[in-house]
């Protein structure tokens, strides 16, 4: 159904709003990954960043920022008490002292290790399809990056 089809009544209920669905499917989503980074001592916020590092370590803040999608306002408490559980090291960049790089301390690294079975438990769940979630993952990730293209102009 398209916005053009309700009536004015049905234009601001809660139900009929794309940004709540999203919202709200990204927190329930969130929770389902509470148990297993509970464990782990991390937040979910603290466990992505650490899965952007994990891929490419001893990158620039500013890098990493845009690979979450978190201005540095975010960014910097989160990576500030990453720092003070010793599993990451922020230092200037010997090249560019005005750049701030992140390396992952040892600490850092074995947790990867801890972290590995985090993505089958969350969803080797009954009822969610894997073919389905692969789906949507790239139907979202599609939404996702045109929408920061329309909030970048």
């Amino acid at each position: 159904m398209k916005s053009a089809d309700l009536n004015a009544d049905d234009l601001l209920k809660l139900e009929n709003q794309f940004c709540f669905a999203v919202y709200a499917c990204a927190r329930e989503v969130t929770k389902l990954y509470r148990p297993h980074l509970d464990e782990l001592g991390l937040t979910y916020t603290q466990y992505v960043a650490l899965l952007a590092l994990w891929e490419r370590d001893d990158i620039t803040v500013k890098e990493l920022g845009v690979r979450l999608y978190l201005d540095s306002g975010t960014l910097t408490p989160l990576l500030k008490k990453l720092e003070s559980m010793k599993l990451l090291r922020r230092f200037r960049d010997p090249d560019d002292e005005r750049s701030v790089r992140i390396r992952l301390t040892p600490q850092g690294q074995a947790l990867r290790e801890k972290a590995l079975d985090i993505p089958q438990k969350v969803f080797d769940l009954p009822g969610l399809p894997a073919e389905e979630i692969y789906e949507l993952r790239i139907r979202l990730t599609a939404l996702m990056q045109h929408v920061h293209t329309l909030n970048m102009t």
